[in-house]
């Protein structure tokens, strides 16, 4: 196995950088209690039920560390895994595996447990059209990973850097001197070679009001909403401008996710699936009847 996704450069220089923090000038211990040439095998076990993130940015891993290492999956990323389940085994010299044990867990268990949550966001708004977007609260240095987890739990990307789209929120609203002001700064000054996306986000019903009349706005997001008025906004932009689209955000948990997406709305960001991570529980155990 090897990495191989969009954004291979960028992981690959911060797997290595993961790498240089936890080794330093050497992993002391098992250079002092593991012969250089044993052999072996490692297993990975999911000790919870789960979806798998993660599996590819693994095996990168321990490739780094030493390129003789062999690593089987039995599982890949995205896929449901059990309590119990043998993910992988790695075979290869015991004294690699233990120096690329922990970089390579971290980095399992962190998007096992975003792609975990992610599906559950996801299932809960089954049958309703809804889009579950992740955000821009992601661990600095780890967003390619972190979005490619929610990925992996069959959620959508929302923005992956303040280059992506336009996002007019209320700090810009406050300091162009208004939502209408701030629409139109923008759309004056975006190229029109490089037309991209422009949301605004509205935290009542007057701004919604004042963001229908805007000319290039393409995404209004609901932020804070109670789901009464949730609904009426819904209602109300559907009826004046159905080609807008309409975002959900502010506080989504998974007890009002569906009673969201009922409301009408294409799209519910969930903060919580990147800064709120519960990791998912997968070991890592040399079997010693193969040492």
């Amino acid at each position: 196995m090897k990495l191989s996704t969009l954004h291979d450069s960028a992981m690959l220089q911060r797997i290595e950088m993961a790498l240089r923090e936890d080794i330093g000038t050497g992993d002391i211990t098992t250079q002092c209690t593991v012969p250089t040439d044993l052999q072996g095998q490692g297993v990975f076990t999911s000790k919870a039920n789960g979806v798998l993130s993660g599996m590819e940015v693994a095996a990168t891993v321990f490739q780094l560390v030493d390129a003789d290492l062999r690593i089987d999956a039995t599982y890949s990323d995205g896929m449901p895994v059990l309590r119990g389940s043998d993910i992988a085994v790695v075979r290869g010299k015991v004294a690699s595996m233990l120096t690329a044990e922990r970089v390579a867990l971290n980095f399992l268990q962190r998007m096992s447990g975003i792609a975990t949550s992610t599906a559950s966001f996801v299932k809960l708004v089954e049958g309703t059209d809804v889009h579950i977007l992740d955000t821009r609260k992601t661990v600095p240095g780890l967003r390619v990973f972190d979005k490619l987890a929610v990925h992996h739990g069959r959620g959508s990307n929302h923005r992956f850097g303040l280059d992506d789209m336009v996002l007019i929120k209320d700090n810009h609203i406050a300091a162009a001197g208004g939502l209408t002001a701030a629409v139109e700064l923008v759309t004056s000054r975006l190229s029109p070679d490089n037309r991209m996306n422009v949301e605004v986000e509205v935290t009542d019903l007057n701004l919604v009001i004042e963001a229908l009349s805007c000319q290039g706005v393409d995404i209004i997001m609901l932020d804070n909403f109670s789901i009464d008025e949730m609904a009426t906004a819904v209602k109300l932009i559907r009826s004046r401008r159905p080609d807008i689209r309409i975002e959900a955000s502010g506080n989504v948990g998974e007890q009002s996710v569906r009673a969201i997406a009922e409301t009408g709305v294409h799209m519910i960001s969930v903060g919580a699936l990147t800064h709120s991570v519960r990791a998912l529980d997968i070991s890592f155990n040399i079997r010693a009847d193969e040492v």
